[in-house]
């Protein structure tokens, strides 16, 4: 089981998730988010993400990798993931915990591996044993991993970069992407919407 003090922060901040509107816009990469590619690429793009959304499993295993390759890894797109919670909050801010714990080197990489494996926590309902192994992957040992899961001041962190996504950028779902400051889609998303929104920005 996942700890007590874990799942009611989870709730705390899921409760002011469902109080925003849904309206989008974005304030840009905060203190605290994690980000790949050219800091001075001319295409910044960002993505309100939940380790526990579905929609967001669907991208990073099915769109992102061609996304990365043929944006992010070219210098033309600068990606910041902006963390979110969704149903079931507990999971989403396990995934985020871990993976910060894991350092910046390998955020993206466990981030990748929730995704990936997001389908068996839910099918099997053993949200920690995968979680765990997932973490030992990243070079985690059992007590770190614990630890990870009870660290106030990262939960703290985490809770106040939900609240600033709701409260500033009014951000209410997962995935949204926002590129240059405008919010181009929400939900599923094909590469040929990308390459749509990626092209627009380019001429600006």
């Amino acid at each position: 089981m996942l700890s007590r003090r874990l799942l009611l922060a989870a709730a705390a901040v899921a409760g002011l998730a469902l109080a925003g509107c849904n309206t989008g816009g974005a304030s840009g990469p905060a203190e605290g988010d994690m980000s790949m590619g050219d800091p001075n690429a001319p295409v910044k793009m960002l993505e309100y993400a939940s380790a526990s959304c579905s929609h967001c499993a669907t991208f990073n295993n099915e769109v992102f990798p061609a996304f990365k390759a043929k944006y992010i890894d070219t210098g033309k797109v600068h990606y910041t993931l902006k963390e979110f919670l969704t149903p079931p909050e507990q999971v989403a801010t396990a995934g985020f915990l871990v993976a910060r714990c894991a350092g910046k080197d390998k955020y993206f990489s466990v981030i990748d591996a929730v995704f990936h494996n997001q389908a068996e926590m839910f099918q099997t309902g053993d949200v920690r044993g995968v979680l765990l192994r997932i973490a030992q992957s990243a070079g985690l040992t059992e007590e770190q991993f614990n630890a990870c899961l009870t660290n106030e001041a990262e939960i703290k962190a985490l809770d106040e970069r939900v609240t600033r996504a709701v409260r500033e950028d009014k951000i209410t779902g997962t995935p949204t992407f926002v590129i240059n400051g405008k919010q181009v889609a929400s939900g599923e998303v094909t590469l040929a919407q990308l390459d749509a929104a990626v092209a627009e920005a380019m001429k600006k």
